[in-house]
């Protein structure tokens, strides 16, 4: 049996994950409840993980899977939008699931740092301290390594279909192929969102828009810190 706010916070993650298939922020669902602070929350999620309802996944800061739903809650699935699967049926010999919840399918999510803006256009100062953090389908995350996200401020990448205001997801690397796109480190103190290109022992940094032209520079002057694997938008 869940309290209200077990059920109230249980809902909210629900319909976020729904909408946006990962679930919020510890500040968010601050806000929602309307409490006064994290812990709060940090003892809701304890309550509900204790009672099957989700799961917290080791080694990802604040990642949440829902593994089951009171049946009212299913009941009140939308048709549209992102709507988890229910699982029917289960293993041989497993124990009976209650009759009032239905499994869903796990949804893996984290919360990545958002390190600052990055320049889509005439590269800004160097980023290096993190303003908030974004949660984001772990499927997003590419390979191994630390993965961190950057706002885009500028339109040179449009035609790659990333636009001002768009959250991207970089995984570290200090290399990439020919073509990738990338966060670079011009002479150590700007930083920006371009595909990089090796011609003729120079550093290309192309843009995706006729109004930027192409930045040539001395491969010591460009320092690779990451490739794009990922793109948020909010509408």
């Amino acid at each position: 049996m869940l309290t209200k706010k077990q059920l109230d916070l249980l809902e909210f993650i629900h319909k976020r994950v729904q909408r946006d298939g990962v679930p919020p922020s510890f500040d968010e669902m601050k806000e929602a409840l309307d409490l006064r602070s994290k812990s709060g929350i940090h003892r809701l999620i304890t309550a509900l993980e204790e009672r099957g309802f989700i799961r917290r996944l080791a080694h990802r800061a604040r990642a949440i899977e829902i593994v089951k739903l009171p049946e009212a809650l299913v009941e009140n699935t939308p048709e549209t939008g992102f709507t988890p699967q229910v699982i029917e049926g289960g293993a041989q010999g497993a124990a009976p699931r209650p009759a009032n919840v239905q499994p869903v399918e796990p949804i893996h999510a984290m919360e990545l740092p958002v390190m600052g803006r990055i320049a889509a256009g005439v590269p800004i100062e160097a980023i290096s301290e993190v303003s908030h953090h974004v949660a984001v389908p772990g499927s997003m995350l590419s390979g191994r390594g630390e993965h961190y996200a950057l706002e885009v401020r500028g339109d040179s990448m449009i035609e790659d279909g990333i636009n001002d205001g768009d959250v991207v997801v970089i995984r570290e690397t200090p290399s990439v192929n020919d073509g990738d796109i990338c966060v670079a480190l011009v002479e150590g103190q700007e930083a920006t969102l371009k595909r990089l290109y090796r011609r003729n022992g120079m550093v290309e940094l192309v843009a995706a828009n006729p109004a930027y032209p192409p930045r040539i520079l001395r491969p010591d002057a460009v320092k690779v810190q990451g490739r794009l694997v990922g793109l948020i938008r909010t509408y």
